[in-house]
């Protein structure tokens, strides 16, 4: 072939709406020498047979910035590109059939405000007056969202990939990639056309993506997470009464049901009516059902029995779909992964590799998820925090097993509402700590944290453990009095928290000490000493906190959040220099936290520690005649310690602890614990939507140091011009809830921020928010509202101090 590239500077695997939308702004970015590859026609996979709507709704933060930028782009590509396309905006109605319900749209609605987005909150009637056929008598409010529409998903991706050719980017279809490998620097994709040489490979490779992913494993990569399902839809004969109704309005607007698990759409005349089914179905999972080489333009059988229920309740909606017969029924495979989130960012492991697939929602995402990987590629970073749907966000822990069953769980309860205290029940106990059957025997009512099973709350005989219990936004619950009382014993006496997965790396070698001064923001500890360290983007913004231990001049060990293992495993391994080593000890060791005032009278009988050694320092002794590593701290703020010691050895050291007379306490009271005490949480108060400054952290950040660290020019700028932001802490005259992840904070009737965590504190016994605000408005007695599920209640902003021990006179005790 004349034509055909032998270099590029990225390669796109997949030829549907996400990898066309990947090169459209690839090419918009300026880099126009990029190739997609797909194996047959543009849109032949799930892109092909989607159903093409484009909600903006969603609880996440990162999705709706996603969805929503998607919305403006697809207004106005059509004419970018002089593509048609059928783009229609018709909004759409989600039907609330409980309070709880309501609470879930009046969330979702204020966080639509705030992006800019007008989403309403309106009453059966209003929405019946929007949607005549619509039966409204049991349902208890409903949310209308006027962005949301369809799009024919095939004009959608031939609009993207015109938009790239005219810009330079090739596209070649019937063009299969047949494997990668690395020479140097580079990647060679391999077709059977030719070969072509690379900077950067893209896998977007839709329900294909796990065999494409078996490609990079020789180096560095891991089987993608992720299943397929079996998902219907089906399309009504026209029905006349609709027919007549869009001759006079337009069309309908798209209806949701999401407790029943449904949306219904109107299509030309008819309905077409898509269920998320609970007994629903995975496809090429068994050996007896293998995955096709090639399942292009392809359907499975129909399967209606699973979908009768759905059907009833969608006429009883609805009953004018009752009168008309089926026309076509689509059964298509969808890719999910675990949380039902797309993969999107740097492929775990690879160098210069990246994904951008599995994606359940395609349509909706496509033109968010080009953007946002285009930024990955060529900026290293991305305008949005946009960890939600991170690829590093899953470890070791996702086999087959899981993935199937959290994707079937996910799917049948697609629209299912998130609450705080509520823990999904399948997939669970893939990593256990050594001391996980003597904390379940405890009572621990567990929780899973990266595949990490430990102990949320401890439960008493005649506690209410039922999921059911847990179907509530409200702080109340069988938890509360539980939870109280752990926070109490650690603040009166002592308690213990086992908690396995702490991430942790062994950094050895020359020039270790003068690497990790260029690595993060701030100073390093001296040695038998510890401190938080920052690491910055290029941005000046929050990129990973972690916990530096200084053994000796240039051997130090990192410890971070369990869910950072491989976000931040990596941003070591890619930065050390060569004589430089890193091991990785998170799975080998526990950890417990052992605090309180009493904790010193607890420990001594049990070890030869020196417990007179000041905070911040480190030590090896013995704990229970087993050797162990103690740290002098506490994400408690108490009096305390962690212990680490090799997994055979925790069992003794944990039963000889709890024999001293410590009293075990979970992770819900571990939050309300450290969110008194202002400490900040990985990807829920620091995240790279917000600037070191802005996080309150400059006392991590050392300008004058001889050392150059990224993002040190933009915090030398931001200092110079001050911070937009400022991190608070909120004490909130809340009602029945805390204030979750991203409630909108006001003054004067705008919205000036937003909070970041919130959680009941058991020691101030208050509602405690920590939040960003405008900087003008962090002065300590400032008075903001707080919107927590559509109700505004007073906050005031507390000094920059901690709400509980200010002077941190506990903790050094």
């Amino acid at each position: 072939m004349a034509d055909f590239p032998t270099t590029a500077r990225v390669v796109i695997i997949g030829g549907g709406a996400v990898g066309a939308s990947a090169l459209y702004h690839l090419a918009k970015a300026g880099w126009s020498d990029c190739v997609l590859l797909e194996k047959n026609e543009l849109t032949a996979g799930s892109t092909w047979h989607a159903a093409g709507n484009i909600p903006t709704f969603s609880t996440s933060w990162s999705i709706m910035n996603m969805q929503r930028y998607s919305t403006e782009l697809y207004r106005r590509l059509g004419e970018e590109v002089d593509y048609p396309m059928n783009y229609n905006v018709t909004g759409s109605i989600r039907l609330a059939h409980s309070k709880e319900r309501m609470q879930e749209f009046e969330r979702a609605a204020g966080m639509g405000r705030y992006q800019g987005m007008d989403i309403t909150i309106e009453t059966p009637k209003e929405a019946q007056e929007r949607y005549p056929f619509l039966e409204v008598h049991d349902l208890e409010g409903t949310l209308y969202d006027p962005y949301d529409g369809d799009m024919d998903p095939s004009q959608l991706t031939q609009a993207l990939a015109k938009g790239a050719r005219d810009m330079g980017a090739q596209i070649l279809r019937f063009t299969p990639a047949t494997g990668v490998r690395r020479e140097g620097d580079e990647w060679i994709v391999e077709t059977e056309k030719g070969e072509i040489r690379c900077e950067f490979v893209v896998n977007a490779a839709g329900y294909y993506a796990q065999r494409v992913g078996e490609w990079f494993k020789p180096y560095g990569g891991r089987t993608v997470p992720m299943m397929v399902m079996s998902h219907q839809y089906m399309l009504t004969e026209e029905i006349p009464e609709i027919e007549a109704y869009t001759k006079e309005h337009g069309k309908l607007p798209l209806l949701r049901d999401v407790d029943s698990s449904y949306y219904l759409r109107q299509e030309k005349t008819g309905l077409n009516l898509g269920p998320y089914e609970r007994n629903c179905k995975a496809h090429w999972v068994t050996p007896e059902d293998p995955m096709p080489e090639d399942f292009s333009f392809q359907l499975y059988p129909d399967d209606l029995e699973r979908l009768e229920w759905y059907m009833e309740d969608a006429m009883a909606r609805v009953p004018l779909l009752g009168q008309s017969g089926i026309n076509k029924v689509i059964n298509g495979p969808i890719p999910y992964a675990p949380d039902g989130l797309p993969l999107l960012g740097p492929m775990p492991g690879v160098k210069n590799a990246f994904e951008a697939c599995v994606f359940t929602f395609g349509i909706a995402q496509a033109g968010g998820a080009g953007k946002v990987l285009a930024e990955w590629i060529t900026e290293g970073e991305t305008e949005w925090d946009m960890w939600a749907v991170d690829p590093r966000r899953y470890t070791d822990y996702t086999d087959e097993d899981y993935c199937v069953q959290k994707g079937m769980e996910v799917y049948g309860h697609e629209y299912a509402m998130h609450f705080p205290h509520h823990e999904w029940p399948a997939g669970r106990d893939k990593k256990l700590s050594p001391n996980h059957d003597k904390v379940v025997e405890l009572g621990g009512v567990m929780g899973a944290y990266n595949g990490w099973e430990r102990a949320n709350w401890f439960a008493k005989d005649g506690d209410d453990t039922s999921e059911d219990s847990t179907h509530t936004w409200n702080r109340q619950g069988p938890w509360t009095q539980r939870v109280k009382e752990e926070c109490e014993a650690v603040r009166d006496h002592c308690g213990v928290l086992d908690l396995p997965g702490f991430s942790r790396f062994w950094i050895q070698g020359e020039g270790a000490d003068d690497w990790l001064r260029g690595f993060c923001t701030g100073g390093i500890p001296k040695a038998g000493r510890m401190n938080l360290i920052y690491v910055s983007d290029s941005r000046g913004r929050i990129l990973t906190e972690m916990s530096c231990i200084r053994l000796e001049e240039n051997s130090f060990v990192l410890i971070t959040a369990a869910t950072a293992q491989w976000h931040d495993g990596e941003l070591i391994r890619n930065s050390v220099p060569e004589g430089v080593t890193v091991r990785e000890t998170t799975t080998e060791r526990d950890t417990l936290i052992v605090t309180g005032p009493k904790s010193r009278a607890v420990l001594s009988g049990i070890t030869d520690a020196d417990l007179e050694q000041g905070w911040l320092t480190h030590q090896w002794a013995t704990v229970a005649g087993k050797k162990a590593f103690l740290i002098r701290v506490s994400f408690a703020g108490e009096l305390g310690w962690e212990i680490h010691a090799e997994n055979a050895d925790m069992p003794p050291i944990y039963q000889a602890v709890l024999d001293a007379g410590a009293k075990p306490f979970g992770m819900y009271a571990l939050n309300s614990l450290r969110i008194e005490k202002g400490y900040r949480a990985w990807k829920g108060d620091l995240s790279t939507d917000y600037t070191l400054l802005e996080g309150g952290l400059e006392r991590f950040v050392k300008l004058d140091k001889p050392f150059e660290f990224t993002g040190k020019a933009a915090i030398q700028n931001e200092k110079q011009q001050g911070r937009k932001k400022a991190f608070v802490t909120l004490l909130v005259d809340a009602g029945e809830s805390d204030a979750p992840y991203m409630s909108t904070l006001w003054h004067d009737g705008q919205v000036v921020g937003e909070t970041t965590s919130g959680d009941w504190g058991y020691r101030v016994n208050a509602s405690v928010a920590l939040g960003m605000v405008r900087a003008d408005l962090a002065e300590a007695g400032t008075e903001l509202e707080v919107e927590i599920y559509g109700k505004r209640f007073k906050a005031v902003v507390q000094e920059d101090a901690p709400l509980w021990d200010p002077q941190n006179e506990r903790l050094r005790a």
